[in-house]
């Protein structure tokens, strides 16, 4: 199978499905721009031009309206927030009517809307500019939320939102946009609410998100050069979420650590701490770790940021601490985005 960056096959889905069905338009922050956010419209703008690529104003509380307007009436909008930490202007128009409407209306029909964000993690963003915000999103019914980690998913996620009539937020950690990976050329529709297993393992399970997924693996790795054997749960879908997946793998290895990019508190982590808890609490040999950035909004210092933010060492220290392993030193590891530098 060929080989394609995360941007790139969320243009190649972005392009597919608008040419497969007219309803679709895109909008947002720049889309229209020669960076094409990211890389991830501009061939969507060569192709159909302004008339259904439409650049907007800084209005999401607006615009979020607009489309959910629009969605009510036939077309399938998707929305481009180049900082997801703009959405939370959004949120009265995405939760109040698009999360509900399928429910207050009958059932007879969602609202077709789509909403792209972007975590902006990197060279010093800062507390208003690196939030993930999966699980303020996932605490909504009526809302599909996924944290696509390989460039399969970016497309398939993606290819599966615009076919569906269900609200959905994808978010998008910036770190991934140039990770290569095999992808399908054809629109392949990756299901909500499945997860996969990346690395099979015994001893312990690492369950991550989005940009975790990777420093999970990278732990997994270190862990195996000591003897240890881990297994790397990507969920995929915040969402509906893959419960009988991450039990399965508890119920395999009696040990779970869980990392996500935002705090611990009420969040993705507790999801998953839940999950087990509620349905195979007997398998656990050990308390749990999570693994997420300290409970405090981010500093605009590089280097503390790099700081900050948990990698594939906290990740190697808490599988550690989970399994009671004691002695040997943990070996210094840089952080997948550590460094990074992007254009926006």
């Amino acid at each position: 199978m060929r080989s394609l960056t995360y941007s790139q096959a969320i243009s190649e889905a972005t392009v597919q499905c608008m040419e497969a069905d007219p309803a679709i338009v895109l909008a947002g922050q720049s889309v229209d721009d020669y960076k094409g956010v990211y890389g991830t419209t501009g061939e969507a703008f060569a192709r159909f031009g302004s008339a259904r690529v439409i650049d907007i104003p800084n209005g999401e509380n607006a615009f979020a309206g607009i489309a959910i307007g629009a969605a009510t009436m036939g077309l399938r909008p998707l929305l481009v927030h180049t900082r997801d930490d703009f959405m939370f202007l959004a949120m009265d128009a995405l939760i109040n009517l698009a999360a509900k409407w399928r429910y207050m209306y009958g059932g007879k029909r969602g609202v077709p809307v789509v909403s792209r964000g972007v975590v902006g993690r990197g060279w010093g963003q800062g507390a208003t500019h690196s939030q993930s915000l999966q699980s303020l999103f996932g605490h909504f019914p009526g809302l599909h939320v996924a944290t696509p980690a390989s460039p399969a998913d970016a497309k398939g996620l993606l290819v599966t939102a615009l076919q569906g009539d269900t609200p959905v937020v994808l978010l998008e950690n910036r770190g991934l946009y140039d990770l290569r990976g095999e992808v399908p050329s054809e629109p392949v529709a990756v299901p909500f609410g499945k997860g996969r297993v990346v690395r099979a393992g015994d001893d312990v399970t690492i369950v991550a998100a989005s940009l975790m997924v990777h420093e999970a693996e990278r732990a997994a790795g270190v862990l195996a050069a000591r003897g240890i054997s881990a297994e790397v749960v990507d969920v995929r879908s915040i969402r509906p979420l893959d419960d009988a997946l991450i039990c399965a793998s508890v119920a395999k290895t009696g040990h779970l650590v869980v990392a996500d990019t935002s705090w611990a508190r009420y969040g993705f982590t507790a999801e998953v701490v839940a999950v087990v808890a509620e349905n195979v609490p007997g398998a656990l040999k050990a308390p749990v770790r999570r693994v997420t950035p300290p409970d405090c909004p981010a500093p605009v210092s590089w280097p503390l940021e790099n700081a900050f933010n948990p990698g594939a060492e906290t990740v190697v220290r808490a599988c550690l601490e989970v399994l009671g392993v004691a002695g040997g030193a943990v070996p210094r590891i840089r952080n997948v985005m550590a460094g990074f530098a992007g254009p926006y």
